[in-house]
C-alpha cells in the first residue's frame, strides 16, 4: 500500500492527459477515486476507454475513410464514397460514410447545408492571415485536432504549429475531443512562448469563452478560418498528413498508452531531427530556437 502512494505522489508532475493515462482501474490497492486524489486530478475529468464498439467490418472502414479524409480533407459524403469504390473497391451509402465521420469528429472543409454547424452562441473572429507570411518563431500559431485510430478504438490529437518553423510547439492526445483537449494544448503551448497571432478554425472547441479566454489574457491577436476556407490552416493540415503516413499508419496502437508513447517519441523525431526541404533542410528546431 504505501509503495503505492509514493508512486502515485511521484507523478505530479504530469500533464492531465497523462495523469489520466496512468490511472489504473484494477488497482486492488486504491480505487480510482483515490488515484485521482493523489495525482490532484478531479475524479469527473478521468474518463474509461470509449464504450461504443463497433463490428470489425465498420472499424476498418472508419480506417479507410481516414486515409481518404487524410489526403482530401475538404471532401464530403459524396466523394469519399467514390474514393471508397476506386481505393478500397468498397460500396457504402452515404449515410453510413457521414455517420462513421460524426464518430471520428471528422468533417469536409467546405460550406455544408446544415451539418456540423459551429455554435452559434460562441463568438468568431475574422481571418487576420491573409497576405501575410509567418517572419519570425511564435509569429503565428496554427492548431486543429486530428483522428488517431488504434486497434477498435479511436483517440484525438489536438495540437500547435509554429508556422515559420514548423515546430509542434505542443500536441495532447485524448479519449474525447471536446474543449478540454484544446486548453490543455494552449496550456502547454503558452507555458513554453507566446504568440502574436492564433489561428484555429470556428469549431466549437475554439470558439468555447474558456478557451478564448486564455487567449485573451495572454494578450493574443485570435484569428479564425473563414467558411469553407480550406486553405486558411494550410500548414496544420500538411502536418496532420505527415503525422499520419509517417507515424500513425506505419504503428498498430493496442491502447491509448501505447499511442502515447510513440506520438511522443515521432514529434520528438519530427521537432528535433527531421528535415524539412521547405527549411532549407533544417529541422523545425534549429529553425525554431534560432
Amino acid at each position: 500500500m504505501r509503495s503505492n502512494l509514493i508512486g502515485l505522489k511521484k507523478r505530479l508532475a504530469f500533464s492531465t492527459t497523462e495523469k489520466r493515462s496512468l490511472i489504473e482501474q484494477e488497482n486492488p490497492a486504491l480505487s480510482i477515486a483515490s488515484q485521482c486524489s493523489l495525482l490532484k486530478l478531479p475524479r469527473s475529468t478521468f474518463y474509461f476507454p470509449p464504450k461504443l464498439i463497433l463490428p470489425e467490418k465498420s472499424v476498418t472502414l472508419m480506417h479507410n475513410i481516414d486515409e481518404i479524409y487524410t489526403d482530401f480533407p475538404y471532401y464530403g459524403g459524396r466523394k469519399i464514397k467514390v474514393e471508397l469504390v476506386k481505393r478500397f473497391k468498397k460500396i457504402v451509402g452515404r449515410k453510413t460514410i457521414r455517420k462513421l465521420m460524426r464518430i471520428m469528429g471528422l468533417e469536409a472543409i467546405y460550406p455544408k447545408p446544415n451539418t456540423s454547424k459551429p455554435n452559434q452562441q460562441h463568438a468568431t473572429y475574422p481571418y487576420l492571415l491573409k497576405g501575410i507570411i509567418a517572419a519570425y518563431s511564435n509569429h503565428i500559431w496554427g492548431t486543429d485536432i486530428t483522428y488517431i485510430r488504434a486497434g477498435k478504438y479511436w483517440f484525438y490529437l489536438s495540437a500547435i504549429l509554429d508556422w515559420h518553423s514548423r515546430y509542434v510547439v505542443s500536441w495532447t492526445l485524448s479519449e474525447n475531443i471536446d474543449t478540454a483537449l484544446c486548453l490543455e494544448t494552449l496550456e502547454k503551448g503558452l507555458a513554453i512562448a507566446k504568440p502574436l497571432i492564433h489561428n484555429s478554425d470556428q469549431g466549437s472547441t475554439y470558439t468555447a469563452e474558456e478557451y478564448l479566454n486564455h487567449l485573451k489574457q495572454a494578450e493574443v491577436q485570435i484569428s479564425m478560418d473563414g467558411v469553407g476556407r480550406c486553405m486558411d490552416n494550410i500548414f496544420t493540415e500538411r502536418l496532420w498528413r505527415t503525422v499520419k503516413y509517417e507515424e500513425v499508419y506505419l504503428h498498430a496502437y493496442g491502447s491509448f498508452k501505447e499511442a502515447m508513447q510513440s506520438l511522443k517519441l515521432y514529434f520528438n523525431t519530427y521537432n528535433e531531427k527531421r528535415v524539412h526541404q521547405a527549411l532549407e533542410y533544417r529541422t523545425p528546431a534549429e529553425v525554431y530556437f534560432k
